[in-house]
């Protein structure tokens, strides 16, 4: 399975560099493009008003996964000798309370090699994977004090068109409590605490799930990944399943924040499991079970998120969107602009 063929001229100046804040404008304040799923036709508004666009009896359902500072450096040793005095690590995906998949930024690294990250932690390669670049590690700490480590030691994962090093923060959204994922889950970035109350006020019903994302770019241009490769770690409530059970039975619409929810939500609704691991695969073909709209960033040419979106909407009146968006000059990425389907 190929990732889409969606392919765009996206203009360099519409990758979003900066963060809201850092452009002067509030986090709540970016571009709203309003796409119809039924008609194609297209709105625009700013995010805040969000709430005109949608009902009371209405669920948005967020990811309130914690992004952590996943590229880290370490000595590199062997036998007690040090191999390499500095390696980049890149952490993938957790396994569990101290176990990652990770993306060893160097040809050296072997099985049973030490990675030093600090005097107090350290950890071992315990697995190279076939046919991948990642690699398995063990670390000397687990829970919560390995994440207390990385948030000391880390930084966030950016990506080339992110010229400047933003601090950590810039790369959480307001909710986010449950640490874990590799890349903000960046739909939910652009809500203020100002407009969740404004949507519970209209009526319009909140809930969180979580679901960590992983490491979405390996280095390597060659390596086609499938979008069935990508597995996540989801966790959803029995009330929020409740919930969509409840909204859905009463004429309201479920609306995701992010292709995560989709994601946790509808690989739930296949297997029953509120918890577990998913490689779910969403494109033109997939029937939603569990969603009926999302809340989503604008994505780059080429991206399997696209494949997800023509689950929603049409690809012909997604293209026609997405070509009116560059028209109106939105920005990309996780600092840029939001998408509604609905």
């Amino acid at each position: 399975m190929t990732a889409t063929a969606f392919d765009f001229y996206l203009p360099s100046e519409l990758n979003a560099s900066h963060p809201p804040e850092r452009r002067g404008i509030r986090r709540d304040h970016v571009r709203l493009m309003v796409l119809n799923k039924n008609t194609g036709s297209v709105g625009h508004d700013k995010f805040f008003r969000l709430a005109d666009y949608l009902k009371p009896g209405d669920l948005v359902v967020m990811n309130n996964s914690r992004t952590v500072p996943a590229i880290l450096k370490a000595g590199l040793y062997r036998n007690t000798k040090r191999i390499q005095q500095e390696v980049e690590i890149r952490l993938a995906r957790r396994l569990n309370e101290e176990t990652w998949d990770a993306l060893v930024v160097t040809e050296e690294a072997r099985l049973g090699d030490i990675l030093q990250f600090s005097s107090d932690l350290s950890a071992v390669v315990i697995d190279m994977k076939e046919g991948s670049p990642l690699k398995t590690i063990l670390f000397s700490q687990k829970g919560t004090d390995l994440f207390n480590s990385i948030y000391a030691i880390g930084e966030p994962v950016r990506y080339e068109y992110i010229h400047n090093k933003w601090g950590l923060d810039y790369y959480q959204t307001v909710f986010a409590s449950h640490p874990g994922s590799v890349e903000m889950p960046s739909a939910g970035r652009a809500f203020s605490w100002e407009l969740l109350f404004t949507l519970q006020r209209k009526g319009i019903e909140l809930d969180f799930i979580q679901l960590h994302t992983g490491l979405s770019y390996l280095l390597d241009d060659e390596l086609e990944t499938s979008p069935d490769d990508n597995y996540e770690e989801y966790h959803l409530s029995e009330k929020t399943i409740e919930k969509i059970r409840k909204t859905k039975a009463s004429g309201g619409r479920v609306i995701a924040v992010g292709t995560t929810v989709v994601r946790a939500l509808e690989s739930a609704g296949i297997t029953g499991a509120l918890n577990g691991i998913t490689n779910l695969y969403i494109n033109q073909n997939f029937k939603l079970k569990m969603v009926d709209g999302i809340i989503t960033g604008l994505h780059e040419p080429k991206a399997s998120h696209l494949d997800m979106l023509t689950a929603f909407v049409p690809q012909n009146l997604l293209w026609n969107a997405y070509q009116e968006a560059i028209g109106e000059r939105y920005l990309w990425h996780e600092f840029g602009d939001m998408n509604l389907i609905v």
